[in-house]
């Protein structure tokens, strides 16, 4: 891939984008504060020239015959122009009329200045869904992560989005809250969960990156990182709490001690076992994890 396309790395996607063409429209994300990630720290946020993502995108038709699914990195693509974004995706369509999906990082602070006609724009034009990231709904937890928004303002841009006609795909960081704050941190996650009423919902578990703001807080003593049983606890009040009426919960990432996966509201008694498994055989799914395990 690296002879075929621009990149310039490091490169992220989501788990499930792993068999996608991935195209880097913007580099790294124009928010870059949150205290626990780590991912876009040596990058400046810019929107790369419309015609040299076109074309890598010719090149990439060349090589590749069949491509099924188009991931747009890097992270909050869609903090872009909407009507330039619209017209690479348009382009994307037509050199890829097989593509089942294409796809884009969506971060609130920026979803939440879109207008839903401006949204609406992107669905047209074949943008499918949007991944969006949660992490939290509760404020204070937000604050103290620097996310940028409020669960107020996550709600909204979720509303927009969907109105829009795109699909929503949720992370949440279970953990964020740590030793202290892991209750309210379900609690509200699952109340603001309620209010998107996404069609997935993704955990991702909480692993303190070395160099990451949130990483010296727990090294000063200022944050307690949550054990795996609080982790566990913190899903099991989660799941007990969503009122969701057709959404998928899918546990697709390394960095989460158990895989559960469902769709709810009908699987929730299963996966809801599956955390009590997990809890009485703590010793075997919930050891303390190291960076070269994850």
């Amino acid at each position: 891939m690296q002879e075929v396309l621009h990149y310039e790395e490091p490169l992220y996607r989501p788990p499930c984008e792993a068999g996608s063409l991935i195209v880097q429209v913007t580099l790294g994300c124009p928010h870059n504060r949150c205290t626990f990630c780590g991912m876009y720290k040596m990058k400046k946020y810019r929107v790369r020239d419309p015609e040299e993502v076109k074309a890598d995108l010719r090149r990439a038709r060349l090589f590749y015959r069949y491509v099924e699914s188009v991931f747009l990195a890097d992270g909050n693509t869609v903090a872009m122009n909407s009507d330039k974004l619209a017209d690479i995706i348009r382009y994307i369509r037509r050199l890829f009329p097989e593509a089942k999906r294409i796809s884009s990082y969506g971060g609130a602070r920026f979803l939440k200045g879109k207008s839903v006609e401006a949204l609406r724009k992107l669905r047209e034009a074949g943008l499918d869904i949007i991944y969006f990231g949660l992490e939290s709904g509760d404020d204070e937890i937000l604050a103290a992560v620097d996310k940028g928004v409020t669960s107020r303002d996550m709600i909204e841009a979720a509303r927009r989005v969907k109105e829009a006609g795109i699909e929503l795909s949720v992370y949440i960081l279970l953990g964020l809250g740590g030793e202290d704050r892991w209750r309210q941190h379900a609690e509200n996650t699952a109340s603001a969960l309620n209010a998107m009423q996404p069609g997935y919902i993704r955990p991702r578990t909480l692993y303190l990156l070395p160099g990451t703001p949130l990483h010296r807080e727990a090294q000063e003593g200022r944050f307690r990182e949550a054990s795996g049983e609080t982790v566990m606890r913190e899903l099991q009040v989660l799941l007990e709490r969503l009122e969701v009426e057709d959404a998928w919960f899918l546990s697709d990432h390394i960095s989460n001690y158990v895989p559960i996966y469902g769709h709810l509201p009908e699987d929730r008694e299963k996966m809801l076992a599956a955390v009590e498994m997990a809890l009485e055989k703590a010793d075997v799914y919930l050891a303390p994890r190291h960076l070269t395990t994850l």
